[in-house]
C-alpha cells in the first residue's frame, strides 16, 4: 500500500544541506504495522514528516519517491496533498499539547477534519465525534466536546489526537511516539486500541519509537535506524530471537531487568554522528564493538540472512552471549537496621481559591498520609501513575515545598517546620535530581560554577584551589572529562546533562538523593549509562536514593524496596521481590500487568482500568482506588482501608486483604 523507494531528506544550515534521511526504503501492506526503531536524532520522525510532506521550513526533499496505492505523492501540488493528509492518511504527532490548537474546542478540531474529507456538518457531524470519543474511550464525550485541550489530561490529549487522525478514515496512521509521555496503564488503552481499530478497518501503520516492549506488542514488521540509514528490517519474530546487527544487539544488551539486577548494563559508547560529520563509510564504526578495517573504508551493502530479514553490516559473527563477567557491580546487601530518614503521616494540600477576595473554598490533596522508611545505602522506588503526587512527596523531604502535616525526620532529627541557616544544614544531608536536566541547570554558568555552586552556598568547601579540584574529581566520577568545567549546558547532550546534574547533586556529599524521573527522558542506551552511575556511587559511597518514577523496568534493576502510590497515598509497601512478584494490591496488580515486555513470550492478560485518575481535590470517598477496581466491595466505598501487613518488610492497604 505505502512505498518508500531510495528516500533522502535533508536541512539546511550555513548554505549547505545536511542529510538527514539518507536513501532508505520500505513497504507496508494493508493492515500491518511496520515499526521504526532507534535512538533519538536517527530520522525516524524527520522521514515519517517526509511521507506526510510537513518538513519545517528548513527541510528538502532531495530525492526519492513515495507511493500510496501507486499515487506518487512527492510530485503532487500541495492542493492536491490536503485531500490526502488527514483523509487517506493521518499522522498522530508525538506531543499532543503542541500539535493540538489551544484556542478552538476538541469539536472544532475534529469536526474540520470530517468536514474536509467526509462532507459531514451539523449533526451528522456531531454524532459521528461523539462516536469517535468514544471509540478512543473518553467517557462523557459530549461534554468533552465543548472543552478545550488545557482542560484535558496527557492521556485524554492523546487520545483525542488519535480521534482527530481516525475522522478521516485513513488507510495509513503514521503514530510518531503515541504513547511516549503517558503512564503504563493509559498506554496499554491506546495501545488496544489502535490495534482493534487496526483489524476494524484493515489499516497500514507506520509506528516509531524507541520502546522495545511496544515493539514488540504492535509490530509485524520492524527496521531499526540509525544516523539516517536503515540498517535492518525484520519480521516480529526473527527481530527479538535473532537480532544480527550490532547496533540492534546494544539496544536488547542495554535493557535494564530483573535477570540483571547485580550486573553492570551493557552501554553503547559516543553518541550518533551529527549531520554535518556524518561517516562516508558504516555509520555505527566508531561505536561499534566488532568493527574490522573494512567498515572505516566501504558502506556495507544490504544481505539476506533469512527470509524477509535482511541486514547492512560487514560483520558476520554471531551475537556473543553475555555471561556477565566482566559486569558485576557489587550489591549492597546492608542489614536494612534503622532508617536513615523516616517519613509519617506526611500531609502537603493546595488551597483552591476563588472569586475576588481569593477565599479558600476547597483543598488539593497532592500528598495525603504518606509514611515512608530510607535505609542508608538502599534504593526506595515511588511509582504510580502521573498526578499522584510522587515528586510532590520528594519536594516535601527537601521541604521545597512546605507541608501541611506530617513528621520527617533525618537521622533522628525532626525537618518539618526547620527554616533559614538550619535548613540549609540539614539539605547537605538531602539533594535531588529533576526530571528535566536542561530546565534545572543554569544556562549562563558554566559546568565548573554549576558545580561549585551548592559547595559555596553550604560551606562544604571554602578554598578556591581545593573547590577547583573537588569539581574535577566529581566529573571524573560521573564519567565526565575535565575539560567539561570550561563549557555551557547547552553543549552537551541529554545523557551528559543528566550526569552533570549528578555531580552538582554529590558535591555537598549528600547521605540521601532523590531521584524525579532522571532517565524518563534518555534512550536505551543513555538510560544504561546513568543506571550504571548510579549503581557504582551507592557501591562506592552507600548513599540512598529515592527513585521516583514510572518506569518499571528500571525499578526492577536498581531498586531494593518499592512503594506504590495512588492518589496521594500509598496504597502497597515491601522489598522489591515481594511487590514485583507477588503484588497483592488490584492497583499494583493493573500497573505491573500493563507493562510491555521487550520480549515475544510473556504478553500476560492486561487488567483493563476504566476511566482517568481522579482529581485529588476531590478524591472518592471510602478507598480512593473503589471506582476503578475490578474487584471493589461495598465496604470499599464506605470506610478507607487500614494498613494490613502481608509479611515484616511487606503492607497493603487494601479491604481484600486481612
Amino acid at each position: 500500500m505505502l512505498k518508500v523507494e531510495n528516500l533522502r531528506l535533508g536541512f539546511t544550515a550555513d548554505k549547505k544541506i545536511l542529510a538527514a534521511v539518507d536513501g532508505i526504503s520500505f513497504a507496508i501492506e494493508k493492515g500491518e504495522t511496520f515499526a521504526l526503531l532507534g535512538e533519538s536524532g536517527c530520522g525516524k520522525s524527520a522521514t515519517a514528516q517526509g511521507i506526510m510532506r510537513l518538513l519545517p521550513a528548513a527541510g528538502r526533499i532531495l530525492e526519492g519517491r513515495v507511493g500510496l496505492d501507486g499515487e506518487p505523492l512527492l510530485s503532487l501540488s500541495e492542493a492536491d496533498m490536503r485531500a490526502y493528509r488527514g483523509g487517506r492518511m493521518a499522522m498522530i504527532f508525538q506531543e499532543p499539547a503542541t500539535s493540538l490548537n489551544p484556542v478552538l474546542t476538541v469539536g472544532r478540531q475534529i469536526g474540520e477534519v470530517l468536514e474536509r474529507h467526509l462532507g459531514l456538518s451539523g449533526a451528522a457531524a456531531t454524532e459521528r465525534m461523539v462516536d469517535l470519543l468514544r471509540q478512543v474511550g473518553i467517557a462523557d464525550p459530549e461534554r468533552r466536546l465543548t472543552e478545550y485541550p488545557f482542560q484535558l489530561s496527557g492521556g485524554m490529549k492523546q487520545r483525542v489526537m488519535i480521534a482527530i487522525a481516525l475522522a478521516g478514515e485513513p488507510e495509513l496512521l503514521i503514530a510518531d511516539e503515541p504513547t511516549t509521555a503517558l503512564d503504563v496503564t493509559v498506554q496499554a488503552q491506546i495501545l488496544d486500541l489502535l490495534a482493534k481499530i487496526q483489524v476494524d478497518r484493515g489499516m497500514g501503520m507506520l509506528l516509531i519509537t524507541h520502546d522495545l516492549g511496544v515493539v514488540a506488542r504492535m509490530a509485524h514488521r520492524i527496521g531499526v535506524m540509525y544516523a539516517g540509514e536503515l540498517v535492518e528490517v525484520a519480521s516480529r519474530e526473527e527481530f527479538f530471537t535473532q537480532p544480527h546487527h550490532p547496533y540492534t544487539q546494544a539496544l536488547f544488551e542495554a535493557l535494564p531487568e530483573i535477570s540483571r539486577r547485580g550486573l553492570k548494563l551493557t552501554t553503547i559508547p559516543g553518541q550518533v554522528p551529527s549531520l554535518a560529520a556524518m561517516p562516508s563509510a558504516c555509520r555505527f564504526a566508531d561505536r561499534c564493538a566488532h568493527v574490522m578495517p573494512v567498515c572505516r573504508e566501504v558502506s556495507p551493502p544490504w544481505r539476506e540472512v533469512a527470509d524477509g530479514h535482511t541486514v547492512r553490516c560487514h560483520w558476520q559473527g554471531e551475537a556473543v552471549t553475555d555471561d556477565g563477567t566482566r559486569h558485576a557491580v557489587t550489591e549492597l546487601d546492608i542489614d536494612p537496621g534503622k532508617p536513615f530518614l523516616q517519613v509519617d503521616e506526611l500531609k502537603v494540600h493546595f488551597p483552591i481559591r476563588k472569586g475576588f477576595l481569593q477565599r479558600t473554598v476547597g483543598h488539593v490533596r497532592a500528598v495525603d498520609g504518606v509514611a515512608l522508611a530510607i535505609f542508608a545505602g538502599r534504593t526506595l522506588a515511588l511509582v504510580g501513575e502521573s498526578g499522584c503526587g510522587k515528586t510532590t512527596v520528594g519536594k516535601a523531604l527537601l521541604q521545597l515545598i512546605k507541608p501541611t502535616a506530617g513528621s520527617v525526620k533525618l537521622g533522628g532529627s525532626e525537618l518539618v517546620g526547620l527554616k533559614g541557616r538550619r535548613l540549609r544544614d540539614a539539605r547537605r544531608h538531602m539533594q535531588m535530581i529533576f526530571q528535566d536536566p536542561f530546565a534545572s541547570l543554569n544556562p549562563r554558568l558554566r559546568v565548573g560554577e554549576i558545580i561549585a555552586e551548592g559547595m559555596g552556598a553550604l560551606g562544604v568547601e571554602t578554598d578556591a584551589a581545593a573547590r577547583a579540584t573537588a569539581v574535577a574529581a566529581l566529573l571524573e566520577q560521573v564519567g565526565l572529562a575535565s575539560e567539561a568545567i570550561a563549557r555551557y549546558p547547552h553543549e552537551f547532550s541529554g545523557g551528559q546533562r543528566q550526569r552533570i546534574a549528578i555531580a552538582r547533586a554529590l558535591a555537598v556529599q549528600p547521605e540521601l538523593l532523590i531521584c524525579d524521573e532522571p532517565t524518563s527522558a534518555l534512550d536505551v542506551s543513555v538510560q544504561a549509562q546513568i543506571l550504571n552511575l548510579l549503581k557504582k556511587l551507592q557501591a562506592e559511597l552507600g548513599v540512598a536514593y529515592l527513585f521516583i518514577t514510572h518506569n518499571f523496568a528500571v525499578v526492577e534493576y536498581l531498586a531494593h524496596d518499592v512503594a506504590v502510590m495512588y492518589l496521594g497515598r500509598i496504597v502497597e509497601q515491601g522489598r522489591a521481590e515481594e511487590v514485583l512478584r507477588s503484588p497483592r494490591h488490584p492497583y499494583t496488580q493493573a500497573l505491573l500487568s500493563a507493562v510491555p515486555a521487550p520480549h515475544l513470550d510473556g504478553h500476560a492478560e492486561v487488567i483493563r482500568l476504566p476511566g482517568e485518575t481522579p482529581s485529588p481535590a476531590n478524591p472518592p470517598s471510602g478507598c480512593h482506588f473503589h471506582p476503578r477496581c475490578p474487584q471493589a466491595m461495598d465496604v470499599c466505598r464506605l470506610n478507607y482501608p487500614a494498613v494490613t501487613g502481608v509479611s515484616g518488610t511487606h503492607s497493603v492497604s487494601c479491604h481484600l486483604i486481612g
